[in-house]
């Protein structure tokens, strides 16, 4: 083979290779609409003592799914109604929200990460059995990256983590403070809510890059 040929080849196939390491940097983007997670002892409150929620279609992280089922959730100033449960239940009732939402509400939900749910506010939950009234639960989820460990080791991420991230685009944006969760159990993946969303003029499945610390 002439010599020429093997440069060439040499080239090709590094530019292949850093093609493929600038792409795995790029992470999917999953837009929360809000919703609630329930406790066992409130969705029976809610539709009926043993009863199980019914999937509608599994979410993006394993073993998450969004039910069938949905609630109305009653602030001071007014309500909404078809909030999407998402499944499995869990130890504690927890309401996500956007700020915007909150307007509505008639609230200001603490922007706080998922499952802290000290110090916040309470609502009204509506279910076709029952109501029920939360001194706490709802939040305005800090917006967070699902990040595999053997991503996090590859690419030197730890758990806690805050980066900064940027999106491309006409609404060019950089989102900092954005935390880095890391599990064997999750997927790749961003989350943030819909004010975040329409601010930055992202979509679900758009990608977005982490920046260097």
């Amino acid at each position: 083979m002439p010599q020429i040929d093997k440069v060439l080849i040499e080239k090709i196939t590094e530019e292949v290779k850093k093609q493929l390491e600038k792409n795995e940097k790029f992470i999917p983007v999953g837009v929360s609409n809000r919703h609630i997670h329930l406790s066992q002892e409130d969705l029976y409150k809610l539709f009926g003592d043993g009863y199980n929620l019914t999937k509608y279609k599994d979410l993006s992280q394993p073993g998450q799914f969004a039910a069938k089922e949905t609630v109305t959730i009653r602030g001071s100033k007014g309500k909404f109604e078809r909030v999407r449960i998402l499944g499995p239940v869990r130890k504690n009732t927890q309401i996500e929200i956007s700020i915007s939402d909150g307007f509505k509400l008639g609230m200001t939900p603490l922007i706080k990460e998922s499952g802290d749910i000290g110090n916040t506010p309470g609502i009204i939950i509506e279910g076709p059995k029952g109501k029920i009234e939360k001194d706490n639960g709802v939040i305005a989820a800090l917006r967070h990256i699902h990040m595999p460990i053997d991503y996090a080791r590859k690419h030197g991420f730890n758990n806690g983590d805050m980066v900064a991230v940027l999106i491309e685009g006409m609404r060019k944006t950089v989102f900092y403070n954005v935390l880095i969760r890391v599990s064997d159990k999750y997927n790749l993946e961003m989350h943030i809510d819909m004010d975040e969303a329409n601010s930055s003029g992202l979509k679900n499945g758009d990608r977005v890059r982490i920046l260097e610390k």
